[in-house]
């Protein structure tokens, strides 16, 4: 019989810091009594420079809120009088409710088994991860912009134990010191010229003059998109920034490791998809990376040590599109190429997004061989009037001249971003003709019905799949 869960705990906040200073002295003599007043002459001193030093730090702590609420005041300004009206689409009070309200963190929790029995045989875990907002913005907000939080359900010994954790990022960290929020989104900040403008000077004045934070050491991403299993480690990822590493503790709590770079020094390898490809048989994962700037597309691998292989630019890419998702066979590596595409000069002619649709570009699928060690194979082909979100799986047949693609596509891509949910996603199968750069595509799924974030079994992955 099927088990049904149920969990119920109160919300246990987590306690702040508490720092202890301690101090020991001695000192040795021959005579006891100048012994005993020699030590006290140096308590004395140690408790009169503990007393300076707990002052400078109080003033030290003072200026530092003092910064803080000034900057925060001026980011309540732009919000106010320099952000274009909000509409549906990046108004956080009215993105943030229903499904996508934030939720806070949940301690461990043990869940009653209500009816039947969990077999003693399973033993793991589900992990969900999300957006979830730790401080929620006065000015514009999409529902993509939040901070990761990760919902496990741990099963083990015929007990299931339920968590909610946030994912630690450095962003989450600074914010979360502050009491505020303090990092932009680069989805939704761009709200009209004026405001864009003054953010982005607000924004040098947190990184270079008060130093809150600092994105090109340690990265500003919110991990908040998918949690990954590769070369022995557990991530939660975001395309903005590196996989942040995670594990679920023998009691079900959810602990961030810390941000994880591969044993790569290159300082262009300061993010990568959320979603990379592990070939289940050499254990080798791909990844790419994409950005405003040439190259727009950088194709990678990761050993399966867990060590980053030197970077394929794809210079043939001549704009950024938002490669949110990409496939891999046993072969190829394959790209998709969509209308929804980032342009910095959007703001500028008062768009209030950086990302949008460009309804004038033709779609395209990128093919590489997945060991390539340049661009010189890749090839494209145009796919008019298909924007495909995420790859569900891919595979080769015919002795690798045809390859098959079971993807979500946006027919209303228009839509994405302001109104996900009329973007009209459906599940369609694509057969390339990888010789004459041809191909068909067939609808699996009912039209007007809304199909996203598909996912299977990943050691079937690369391989023919019926369901």
């Amino acid at each position: 019989m099927e088990a049904q869960l149920s969990c119920y705990s109160s919300f246990l906040p987590s306690p702040r810091s508490i720092h202890v200073i301690s101090s020991s002295s001695s000192s040795s003599s021959k005579r006891p009594m100048n012994k005993t007043s020699h030590n006290i002459l140096i308590n004395n001193s140690s408790s009169s420079k503990q007393l300076a030093h707990t002052n400078v730090s109080n003033k030290i702590n003072h200026f530092s809120h003092l910064v803080d609420n000034i900057l925060n005041t001026f980011e309540d300004l732009i919000s106010t009088f320099l952000d274009l009206p909000l509409h549906s689409g990046n108004d956080p009070k009215q993105v943030l409710t229903d499904n996508f309200e934030p939720v806070d963190e949940y301690p461990p929790t043990p869940c009653p088994v209500v009816e039947g029995s969990l077999p003693s045989c399973l033993d793991g875990a589900y992990i969900r991860n999300g957006a979830n907002p730790r401080f929620i913005p006065n000015g514009p907000y999409h529902f993509l912009d939040g901070d990761g939080m990760l919902h496990v359900v741990k099963i083990s010994n015929g007990k299931a134990t339920f968590c909610r954790r946030y994912v630690k990022t450095h962003k989450y960290q600074v914010e979360n010191e502050i009491g505020y929020s303090v990092v932009p989104s680069f989805i939704a900040c761009f709200n009209g010229p004026a405001a864009s403008v003054a953010r982005a000077f607000l924004l040098a004045v947190r990184i270079l003059i008060a130093r809150q934070f600092d994105p090109v050491r340690h990265g500003f991403g919110v991990a908040n998109t998918a949690v990954a299993l590769f070369a022995g480690r557990l991530f939660a990822m975001c395309e903005s920034d590196l996989p942040y590493e995670i594990k679920v503790a023998e009691d079900g709590d959810v602990i961030t490791l810390g941000r994880h770079g591969f044993e790569s020094n290159e300082a262009s390898f300061s993010r990568m998809t959320a979603h990379p490809k592990t070939d289940i048989e050499t254990g080798d994962t791909f990844a790419y990376r994409y950005g405003p700037t040439r190259p727009f597309l950088t194709f990678h691998r990761i050993d399966n040590k867990g060590r980053k292989q030197k970077d394929v630019p794809i210079f043939s890419k001549k704009d950024c599109t938002a490669v949110h998702d990409f496939g891999i066979t046993e072969n190829y590596a394959v790209f998709p190429d969509l209308q929804l595409v980032i342009n910095p000069t959007w703001v500028v002619s008062g768009r209030d997004s950086v990302v949008g649709v460009d309804s004038s570009k033709v779609p395209r699928v990128g093919i590489i061989p997945k060991y390539a060690v340049d661009d010189g194979e890749m090839r494209w082909i145009d796919t008019p009037g298909l924007n495909m979100l995420h790859l569900i799986n891919a595979w080769e047949e015919d002795g690798g001249n045809t390859i098959v693609i079971v993807a979500t596509n946006s027919w209303k891509v228009e839509h994405f971003m302001e109104k996900f949910e009329c973007s009209d996603l459906t599940l369609v199968k694509v057969t390339i003709d990888v010789k004459t750069k041809s191909l068909k595509r067939r609808l699996l799924s009912v039209a007007g019905r809304f199909h996203e974030y598909v996912t299977m079994n990943p050691a079937y992955a690369s391989k023919k799949n019926r369901h």
